[in-house]
């Protein structure tokens, strides 16, 4: 089991950095699932993140630190609180519940229009493709507002003026689509 994941974090390009990612999104998006899959390679429910927690991954000479803040109303007023020394941001969205994309958008602009992020890597993750009904990535990015922000692109480019934003459709639980944008995210720490 530390094996596979030594491999992942270095597929990844994480392996020999340190990083500390913050995981924002609505309630019910998957953050503390994915969190755990990337953990322990374990799929399980979990109930609804009531308090903020770390989670510490030393294998080898990796230390990968996470922030699961939850995303319920209440627990997005703390947000602010862990802007200072973050690496990247993974905002996650339900890509299945069309009802809530208008109240991610606001958070997202919110995050987006924060000058203490103003250069922060942020790596949009449309999670929950594989129920149906789930939306396309170009709705997404229009449902979210991303046509207004600059976008960096899925290619690594020299432009120090952009901030890399970029959207990746995924599926925690059919464990496709987040190792493409982790790899992503991976290349601007």
């Amino acid at each position: 089991m530390f094996s596979w994941f030594w491999n992942v974090l270095t597929w990844l390009g994480l392996a020999h950095k340190n990083a500390r990612l913050v995981f924002l999104g609505l309630d019910n998006a998957g953050k503390t699932t994915l969190l755990h899959v990337l953990k322990d390679d374990r799929l399980t429910a979990h109930v609804p993140t009531v308090h903020p927690h770390s989670e510490e991954l030393i294998m080898g000479g990796v230390k990968f630190q996470t922030f699961d803040l939850g995303g319920h109303e209440t627990a997005r007023r703390i947000w602010k609180d862990y802007f200072a020394s973050v690496d990247a941001i993974i905002f996650m969205v339900d890509a299945s519940d069309r009802s809530r994309f208008n109240e991610a958008k606001e958070e997202l602009d919110m995050l987006l229009n924060t000058m203490e992020l103003g250069k922060t890597p942020f790596c949009i993750l449309g999670n929950k493709i594989d129920k149906p009904g789930a939306t396309s990535e170009a709705e997404l990015r229009h449902s979210l507002g991303l046509m207004e922000h600059v976008t960096y692109g899925k290619e690594k480019k020299d432009n120090l003026n952009v901030r890399p934003v970029e959207v990746f459709m995924c599926s925690v639980v059919e464990r496709m689509g987040y190792a493409e944008a982790l790899q992503w995210v991976a290349q601007f720490i």
